[in-house]
């Protein structure tokens, strides 16, 4: 084989030390605190290094990532299963050799990593997922304690964590047990229907231990809904950093609106409208101004890194696996799932519900015959296609409804018919 890369390096990320290797010449190894990174990036400069990979390695890249990057180097991140060694040899002086030899000879492909913008993007959107998660579990912890003192309002009301249901609870906390008064501090709407049902359940059995488990909840619940409210804020600041110099296209329809975990963030969509040059992935199925965001977030506003759409949906984890050797098939090794992947599956998975939606009708067809997990996993794929092909060729998707849909298949059955009546000779009526 021929080297196509002469001035290139290596480097194995641990989380104490750095192994580093460069042609004709032994390892080198740096500690992992900051100024010793810079040291690392002045012993490549002293070699004449011009290009470098390194493993994704859980966070510990990213600095390092950075500080090589700003000192003028063609960094490569790469993935870890593309540099595996033979069993029985694995070293980290071995490691970055063997990554340093794969490089050279071109044999790595570099991973996505997104702009400065994008990835600060991301922090405060993960960051975001991460106290929604919390908060949940808080909602958990609050339903606990009300079920522990027979308080049955999870079985009344849609979410205990409404307006209605926080007001209930922040009056059980300031010493409230009057059952008439608990059952007027819901809704209008709710009372019209259920104030029967909402009297029984609220005659509970108070215990001291239980409602110090709910006054508990309950503050961690509010403490997590200020964290979140504090990423709002870094989330528009962000996007108004990112849409700072783009031309503002006019909002032609309202927007589509966010029913669970909408961000604090004002015009939202103008601002996403911006970013991607008045193309609305919202007119595409499922998708939200949240939704865009968090898959902004994840690919970023350039989708021509990915040469097709079959190179996204395998990126995202979407393509259909294949093992095969011989005449056994396998079922391929989980890999890890990214998670623009899981929005896309989301998506999917909320518009198998869908009554009006051609995707929808796709989704349960195909529900019926290979089961959820296959459908789910096909019509994201479908949705991510959709989302590639309008942001990279501005091929535009056109709503047809259930019944377009039912008729195509119909029309597909009846030429698959003929066809085969056609192979056997036979005449249909």
């Amino acid at each position: 084989m021929k080297k196509i890369r002469k001035h290139a390096a290596g480097i194995d990320i641990g989380a104490k030390q750095l192994f580093v290797a460069v042609e004709e010449a032994s390892v080198a190894v740096f500690d992992t605190f900051t100024e010793n990174m810079h040291q690392l990036a002045d012993y490549l400069h002293t070699h004449a290094i011009q290009t470098v990979a390194m493993e994704a390695t859980d966070v510990y890249w990213t600095v390092l990532y950075d500080i090589l990057e700003a000192k003028g180097f063609d960094v490569w991140l790469v993935d870890g299963r593309q540099t595996k060694q033979l069993p029985g040899r694995k070293t980290d002086v071995k490691d970055c050799q063997w990554i340093q030899q794969l490089h050279s000879y071109g044999l790595l492909n570099r991973c996505f990593v997104p702009t400065t913008s994008i990835k600060e993007l991301r922090a405060y959107q993960r960051l975001r997922e991460d106290h929604l998660r919390t908060a949940s579990m808080h909602v958990n912890h609050m339903q606990k304690a009300l079920t522990q003192m027979n308080i049955r309002l999870s079985e009344v009301l849609s979410q205990i964590h409404g307006v209605s249901g926080m007001r209930i609870i922040e009056a059980i906390l300031a010493g409230e047990r009057d059952v008439a008064v608990l059952v007027e501090l819901c809704h209008t709407s709710i009372l019209k229907k259920k104030r029967e049902q909402v009297r029984k359940s609220l005659n509970g059995c108070y215990h001291p231990a239980h409602l110090f488990a709910l006054e508990q909840a309950y503050q961690g619940y509010q403490f997590y809904q200020q964290q979140i409210k504090a990423c709002d804020h870094q989330l528009e600041q962000v996007l108004q950093g990112i849409d700072l110099d783009k031309e503002q296209p006019p909002l032609e329809k309202p927007r589509k609106p966010i029913r669970h975990n909408k961000p604090d963030v004002a015009h939202l969509g103008k601002h996403l409208l911006r970013i991607f040059g008045g193309k609305d992935a919202t007119n595409l199925p499922g998708i939200t101004d949240y939704t865009w965001m968090q898959l902004l977030a994840e690919t970023g506003e350039n989708l021509t890194r990915w040469p097709t759409a079959k190179h996204f949906t395998s990126w995202l984890g979407l393509s259909p696996g294949q093992h095969q050797s011989g005449k056994s098939k396998k079922r391929p090794k989980l890999r890890g799932k990214p998670k623009a992947g899981q929005i896309f599956r989301q998506l999917a998975q909320s518009l198998m519900a869908s009554k009006k939606i051609g995707i929808g009708a796709f989704a349960r067809r195909l529900r019926a015959k290979k089961g959820p997990a296959i459908a789910i996993k096909a019509t994201a794929r479908k949705l991510a296609t959709l989302y590639w092909g309008y942001f990279v060729h501005g091929a535009e998707y056109v709503e047809r409804g259930v019944e377009h849909y039912e008729e195509q298949v119909l029309r597909n059955k009846r030429k698959a018919l003929a066809r085969l009546a056609k192979e056997l000779g036979v005449q249909i009526a």
